[in-house]
C-alpha cells in the first residue's frame, strides 16, 4: 500500500512556469566558517547516474499542508529507492507564517528540516522576522548550510555565497540570493544599530547593479571551483514592487547560470528567458505552503533534462489523505500537540467567516484570489477595528501583509486569533498629522490593483483610490517612502465622516512594524509623537477585542466579505 501511495504522490499534476538570475562577491574575513564557500560530497550513494534536485519554497510553516513535510520525505525516499541521487534545497521563507513557527521563533521548523536532511537553503525575507540574532541562532541550529551572496554586515558577507555538492560524480553549485526588499518587508530596525544606522544590507541600490554583480561574482567563483552546473537559489520573485531585483532583472543581467529556482512571489510559473549573453535560462517557482514541490533532473548522459514542479491542488493534504506516517510526521504531530495544549481553548464564537480572499473569484488554477492586499475585506475591517479600539483612537490602520489567516465561522480559539496575527508585533499609538496619514495611504495604495503587503486596511477612516492615476510615490535607495512627486491617486479621505485636515493632528493606532519600524517602507509617520508604545501584542489585542469589546461574538456587522465600504477602488 505504501508503494502505491508514493507512486500517487510522484505522479500528481505537472504545471509549467518562469526564470531568473543575480550576482555577488566572496566574504572578506567575517570570522565565521559559514561565510566561506564550501565544497561537499552528497551523502546519498551513486546509483543510476541521474540526480534529482528537489526544491521547496515559501513553505511559511505550512508543514502539514499540501504535500506536507511528511509527503516530501516519502517522495525523496521513493526517488532514492528507484536509484536516483537526490539533493534537497529550499528557497527561503520557511520559519514564519504559522503558529508552529511563531511560537518557537522558527526553531521547531529547523528541527524538522534537520530531520528531512536538507542539503542547502537560503534565507527569505521572513527568516529575519524574529530578529537577526535569532536568525543567526537558527543558522547554528541547522544541520545544513545556509548560503546567501548578498547579505552583508558592515560590508562583509554573513553567509557563504555558494556551495558545491557532488552527486553521482557531477559537481553542482548552488548560489544563494535574497531579495533586497528584505530591508523593508522584514523589520528595518532589525538591520540597524542602536543609533538607527544600517549595519546590515542586501546590496540594494536604485539600478540593481550591486545585486547583479554579487550574483555574477558568486557564479564565476563556483565555475572556477570546478562546478559542472550552477543553480541559482533565489528569493526574488516576479512582483513589480521588487524591481530592479526580480528574477527577470537578475537573469537578464548575468551569465553562467544554468537554472534558477525561485521564490518570494508565491507563483508556480515555469519560464525560460535569455540571459545577458542570449542563452536560454529556465526559471522555476513552486508556490507556497507545500502546494507544490519543485524538481530538476540531471542525467549523466544528457545533462539537465527537465525542471518543473509536482502540484498538489487538493484541499486535503497528502499526509491526511494517504495517512502518511514517518519520523518527520511524528515531529509535526508533536509540535501541534504542544500548541494545542496552550491554544486550543475556545474563547468566543463567530457567526460569520472573516476572509482574506475573494469569496467568489478564482485564479486560473482554481485557487482563491487573495483580496486583503489590494482591497477591503471584512477581515481587514475587523483587524483595523481591533487596533483602533486599543485607546479609542481616531484612526486604526493595519497593513494587509500583516494579516495572515482567515477566521472560520464557529468556535474561536486563541489559536484562531493568533493565526491572524502570528508575528507578535507590538501595538502602538502615535499623534500624526493629516498629511502624514495621507502620505501613508498613498504609499500603501501605490500598487493597486496589484497586491502589496503595504496596502492599508483602516478603521475610523474611509478613502478612494483612483487606479487610472499612476502612482507618483518615490522611494529612497533602501526602498523606503521618500515623497510623492506628482498627482495623488488617493482621494476623498474622511475621518469620522469629515474630510481629513492635512494640518490637524489625529491619534493613529497600529503596530510598531508600520508606525515605528519602517515596515513595508512606511516612513510617513517619522517624527510623529509616540502616545503609547508597546501597549500589547497584536494577537493579544484580538483576544481582548473579541472577548471584551464584542462580548465573545463576532457578529453581523462583519457579515459582508467585501467590508463596510471604507475603501473604494475607482476604475
Amino acid at each position: 500500500m505504501k508503494k502505491i501511495i508514493i507512486c500517487l504522490l510522484i505522479t500528481v499534476c505537472m504545471v509549467l512556469g518562469c526564470a531568473c538570475g543575480s550576482s555577488t562577491p566572496k566574504p572578506e574575513g567575517s570570522g565565521s566558517a559559514a561565510a566561506e564557500p564550501q565544497n561537499e560530497t552528497a551523502q546519498a550513494a551513486e546509483k543510476n547516474g541521474d540526480v534529482y534536485i528537489i526544491y521547496t519554497s515559501d513553505v511559511h510553516c505550512g508543514v502539514d499542508q499540501g504535500f506536507g513535510f511528511a509527503g516530501l520525505q516519502e517522495i525523496r525516499n521513493s526517488l532514492e529507492e528507484q536509484g536516483f541521487t537526490t539533493i534537497l534545497v529550499d528557497d527561503g521563507d520557511f520559519i514564519q507564517g504559522e503558529l508552529i513557527g511563531a511560537m518557537t521563533k522558527g526553531e521547531s521548523i529547523i528541527e524538522m528540516m534537520n530531520a528531512l536532511k536538507y542539503d542547502v537553503v537560503i534565507p527569505g525575507n521572513h527568516e529575519f522576522d524574529y530578529g537577526v540574532d535569532q536568525f543567526m541562532k537558527l543558522v547554528e541550529m541547522a544541520e545544513f548550510p545556509v548560503i546567501c551572496c548578498n547579505f552583508n554586515k558592515q560590508g562583509k558577507l554573513v553567509c557563504a555565497p555558494y556551495i558545491i555538492k557532488e552527486a553521482a560524480g557531477i559537481k553542482i553549485a548552488f548560489v544563494g540570493v535574497t531579495t533586497p526588499k528584505t530591508i523593508t518587508t522584514s523589520t528595518p530596525k532589525f538591520f540597524q544599530d542602536e543609533k538607527g544606522e544600517y549595519i546590515y544590507d542586501f546590496m540594494q541600490d536604485e539600478t540593481g547593479g550591486k545585486l547583479y554583480q554579487a550574483v555574477q561574482d558568486a557564479v564565476d567563483a563556483a565555475r572556477a571551483d570546478g562546478a559542472d552546473y550552477v543553480y541559482l537559489l533565489a528569493h526574488l520573485g516576479d512582483e513589480m514592487v521588487c524591481s530592479p531585483w526580480t528574477y527577470a532583472d537578475v537573469i537578464s543581467n548575468t551569465n553562467g547560470i544554468d537554472v534558477v529556482l525561485d521564490g518570494h512571489s508565491h507563483d508556480t510559473e515555469q519560464v525560460v528567458m535569455k540571459n545577458k549573453d542570449g542563452k536560454q535560462v529556465p526559471r522555476s517557482a513552486c508556490g507556497t505552503k507545500m502546494n507544490a514541490i519543485g524538481y530538476s533532473r540531471i542525467s549523466a548522459e544528457k545533462g539537465i533534462e527537465e525542471t518543473n514542479i509536482w502540484s498538489w491542488p487538493n484541499a486535503t493534504s497528502a499526509v491526511k489523505l494517504f495517512h502518511i506516517e514517518n519520523n518527520v510526521q511524528d515531529l509535526v504531530t508533536e509540535e501541534f500537540r504542544k500548541m494545542d495544549e496552550q491554544l486550543g481553548k475556545v474563547i468566543a464564537h463567530s457567526e460569520v467567516v472573516l476572509t482574506m480572499n475573494d469569496p467568489e473569484a478564482k485564479d486560473e488554477s482554481g485557487n482563491p484570489i487573495r483580496m486583503i492586499r489590494r482591497a477591503e475585506t471584512n477581515l481587514g475591517d475587523f483587524c483595523a477595528d481591533a487596533v483602533r479600539s486599543v485607546r479609542n483612537c481616531d484612526i486604526g490602520i493595519i497593513g494587509g501583509g500583516n494579516i495572515r489567516d482567515s477566521l472560520d465561522k464557529g468556535d474561536v480559539s486563541y489559536r484562531s486569533l493568533k493565526s491572524i496575527f502570528p508575528w507578535g508585533n507590538d501595538i502602538v499609538v502615535v499623534e500624526a498629522t493629516g498629511q502624514q496619514v495621507l502620505d501613508a495611504l498613498e504609499w500603501g495604495s501605490r500598487m493597486v490593483p496589484e497586491e502589496s503587503g503595504a496596502f492599508l486596511q483602516v478603521s475610523g477612516l474611509s478613502y478612494e483610490i483612483d487606479v487610472t492615476i499612476p502612482s507618483s510615490c518615490v522611494a529612497d535607495v533602501n526602498g523606503l517612502f521618500d515623497h510623492v512627486a506628482g498627482q495623488r491617486r488617493v482621494k476623498n479621505v474622511k475621518v469620522a465622516g469629515e474630510p481629513i485636515d492635512p494640518n490637524k493632528t489625529y491619534t493613529v493606532a497600529g503596530n510598531n512594524y508600520v508606525l515605528l519600524n519602517h515596515g513595508d517602507g512606511f516612513t510617513a509617520f517619522d517624527g510623529a509623537k509616540i502616545v503609547a508604545d508597546r501597549i500589547k501584542k497584536d494577537d493579544e489585542l484580538l483576544v481582548d477585542y473579541v472577548v471584551d469589546t464584542l462580548g465573545g461574538t463576532v457578529g453581523e456587522q462583519y457579515a459582508d466579505p467585501y467590508g463596510q465600504g471604507r475603501i473604494t477602488i475607482l476604475q
